[in-house]
């Protein structure tokens, strides 16, 4: 035996070191890849869970003043300015003070000017953003007052000037015919449309409409005034509430009792609806319409609040119903609704304030702010100040600290009975022109509609796609496979915008107007498909022999074209012999089933397209990769083609398969494009293959650009987007398990 050279030793030894350091480069390169494929997703999730902790805060409060009120007339009213730095204080005798909220000293003072001989025997403040109050007189009049604050910036500070001015006019307006003292007063204000409502103890209502006059010569005319009067069997009134559209007038009584009159023409009144709010035996302390003026909260002795609204009948009639209650323990003085939120404050006698919030349908936050009982309470326009008054004459001014109180699980997950609306349900709605909108904030309907995007997509794309991938895989020709895997490949990188906007401005008209022929399609090609197989099953042997083993496949080419072909041109006439010419009204009438263009038929052959390479091209490669001796053993001990493809080939690459479908269906879920442009984007429940969705990351692709940053409508987004993050993770995870325990299962095969 030779021996090696010194060189040729060397040389073998750098060699070996060599391919030593690349294994181990590689292996730290694949190393660092993986950690930081893990490090990225993990920032992706904490930087989501960053921007969506904030829903979760507890709201809270902190004194920043408190001090003796000047004065000693009783006090009517508290309000407070946008920047919440001064306060107005009406009080009985018909002076304004306007004070500096954050420690009491004054800024200004207005003496109202009431008539000789007449005193304040009652008070009403329209919607909060008017500044528009009205003070009832013992004469039967009313004056009506506006407050106001004009801001400017003298060397660069701002000032808040407070001013007081009278829309109707510095003489009162008479609002009782019989000049009896205005025991009650209510009044709204909207676009230059003054209402104002009265009673007296005598159980007489009245009203007045005060309507601006057009004139081309004068901007301010003047007004006209419209009265109308009657008696009400209902006592004690507890409060007149006017909605700030001036079409419903409601009166409740302390008893409990509503009178509801639509005053939409005031000389023609009548009564919608008389009913009770309270059990027998207990009494309202206190009622305000909420932001919007649809729902009325009414705060009762026995320490509950009850939300009313409106709601339709089987008959099409709106009636008054109760939606929800919220409980306090308590004796309660006030009920004082937010300005710009379907959120209320209620005022104890034992100092304490609660706050709530009607859609969340929880208890946002409760504080004892006094040592003595409330008397009364004003809440900033921005919801970020509380100013009230205790029985020992203190005000006590706090900061609030309440940003998210839309938020909570019922709202996100459960059946919201919304304003306007007839039941409960599943809504996303999340903006509106109207600063009284109530947010809709269901993440529900988004999930669904992804799951449901997900489904038809799939129901398209696995059946197509797998047995593709068998055929191509275990039967096809070698050459006729490295033709068909490439072209199906490539169709992966089609951009899904481009797919999105053929599938909405093509696809989905096409669909509607031959929508026979597409369910003919699905029905015919794979009877046309068994035929024509078997046709070729029973051809001469000479004739088969011209194609050879593993092309057959091309063959059906002609015979799907032309089965299309087929669907589709007897199209018109299916739909005219069986549907009477128009399918989507067919169903629409005769079944009940809503057909809208855009729908998940459209969506689940447009994503199935795109998802079909995905899952198509992992598992061909699993099924082609199982070890030829398995197939070989098998058909060798007698089993046929078929019997060896199902119980040793497809076991065998069954974790293969199982992770193409899971990928497909991570592809699926987390589409955006092509459900943004190929459905009509509403977020409905509803299963039907005929109807659109919103799914959630579409949702975010659309109102993303919109949201306020650091809102909760903006968080909310941010929401979803975690939801879909955290799904997308179990079920990966999930199907991870799933495909080891299959690994494990067929590995001895």
């Amino acid at each position: 035996m030779s021996e090696r050279s010194p060189s040729t030793a060397y040389s073998s030894s750098a060699h070996l070191r060599l391919r030593l350091l690349k294994d181990r480069m590689a292996r730290l390169g694949v190393a660092a890849g993986g950690i930081g494929v893990i490090i990225a997703i993990l920032l992706i999730f904490l930087y989501l869970l960053y921007v969506v902790a904030p829903l979760g805060e507890t709201p809270e409060m902190h004194q920043a003043g408190s001090y003796a009120l000047p004065g000693d007339a009783p006090v009517l009213y508290l309000a407070m300015e946008e920047q919440a730095e001064i306060g107005a204080v009406f009080y009985r005798d018909g002076l304004v003070r306007f004070l500096s909220t954050s420690d009491g000293s004054p800024v200004r003072e207005i003496r109202l000017p009431l008539p000789a001989g007449a005193s304040v025997v009652s008070f009403s403040a329209a919607r909060p953003a008017s500044g528009i109050v009205a003070l009832g007189l013992s004469n039967g009049q009313a004056l009506v007052v506006r407050h106001h604050y004009e801001v400017s910036f003298p060397d660069d500070k701002r000032v808040i000037t407070p001013a007081i001015d009278y829309p109707l006019g510095d003489t009162p307006v008479g609002v009782m015919p019989d000049d009896s003292p205005l025991t009650r007063v209510a009044i709204q204000e909207e676009e230059g449309v003054f209402t104002l409502a009265g009673w007296s103890d005598g159980k007489l209502l009245a009203l007045v409409r005060a309507e601006p006059q057009e004139s081309l010569l004068d901007d301010e005319a003047g007004f006209e005034f419209t009265r109308s009067s009657g008696y009400t069997d209902l006592d004690d009134i507890v409060r007149l509430l006017l909605d700030p559209v001036q079409q419903n007038f409601y009166v409740i009584s302390r008893s409990g009792e509503l009178a509801w009159f639509d005053i939409t023409d005031i000389s023609r009144v009548h009564l919608k609806q008389q009913l009770r709010l309270t059990p027998p035996g207990v009494q309202v302390v206190d009622a305000a319409l909420l932001a919007g003026g649809n729902s009325i909260m009414v705060a009762s002795d026995d320490g509950s609040v009850s939300q009313w609204f409106s709601v339709r009948d089987e008959h099409n009639a709106r009636h008054m119903q109760k939606i929800r209650t919220f409980a306090h323990e308590g004796k309660l003085r006030q009920l004082v609704p937010e300005a710009s939120r379907k959120e209320f404050v209620l005022a104890a006698d034992d100092g304490r304030v609660a706050i709530f919030h009607t859609t969340a349908d929880h208890l946002v936050l409760e504080q004892r702010i006094a040592e003595k009982g409330l008397r009364a309470v004003a809440v900033a326009p921005r919801s970020d100040a509380l100013w009230a008054l205790d029985d020992g004459g203190f005000l006590h001014f706090w900061r609030v600290h309440n940003e998210y109180p839309e938020v909570s699980w019922s709202a996100l997950w459960s059946k919201v009975w919304y304003e306007g609306y007839d039941k409960p349900a599943y809504i996303w709605q999340s903006s509106s022109a109207s600063n009284d909108f109530e947010p809709k904030l269901s993440l529900t309907p988004l999930t669904f509609g992804t799951l449901k995007a997900a489904f038809y997509a799939m129901l398209f794309a696995i059946p197509l796609s797998i047995l593709g991938a068998i055929f191509t895989a275990y039967f096809m020709a070698p050459k006729m496979r490295q033709v068909v895997k490439p072209t199906i490949e490539i169709m992966e990188a089609l951009p899904t915008v481009i797919l999105g906007f053929l599938a909405g401005l093509w696809l989905a008209p096409l669909v509607e107007n031959y929508l026979p022929g597409i369910f003919a399609i699905f029905m015919l090609l794979p009877l046309t498909t068994l035929l024509a197989a078997w046709l070729w099953s029973r051809a001469p042997a000479g004739l088969r022999r011209v194609v050879p083993d593993g092309w057959e496949a091309a063959l059906l080419v002609p015979v799907v074209i032309a089965t299309v072909w087929l669907a589709l041109a007897v199209s018109p006439a299916l739909e005219y012999w069986l549907f009477d010419g128009d399918m989507p009204h067919w169903l629409d009438s005769r079944l009940g089933i809503g057909f809208d263009q855009r729908n998940s038929l459209v969506v689940g052959l447009a994503m199935g397209f795109a998802v079909i390479p995905t899952i198509f091209s992992i598992a061909e490669d699993a099924i082609f990769s199982v070890p030829r001796h398995l197939s070989n053993g098998s058909l060798a001990l007698g089993a046929t083609t078929w019997q060896t493809l199902v119980r040793v080939v497809l076991l065998t690459a069954s974790p293969g398969i199982f992770s193409g479908i899971m990928m497909g269906v991570g592809r699926a879920v987390g589409e955006t494009m092509i459900v943004l442009m190929a459905t009509g984007n509403t977020p409905v429940m509803d299963m039907s293959i005929f109807q659109g969705m919103r799914t959630l990351s579409a949702n975010i692709a659309v109102e993303m650009p919109e949201a306020e940053v650091g809102s909760t409508h903006y968080r909310v987004l941010f929401l979803a987007a975690l939801v879909l993050f955290v799904f997308t993770f179990l079920f990966n995870t999930g199907a991870e398990l799933v495909r080891q325990r299959l690994r494990r299962k067929y590995s001895s095969l």
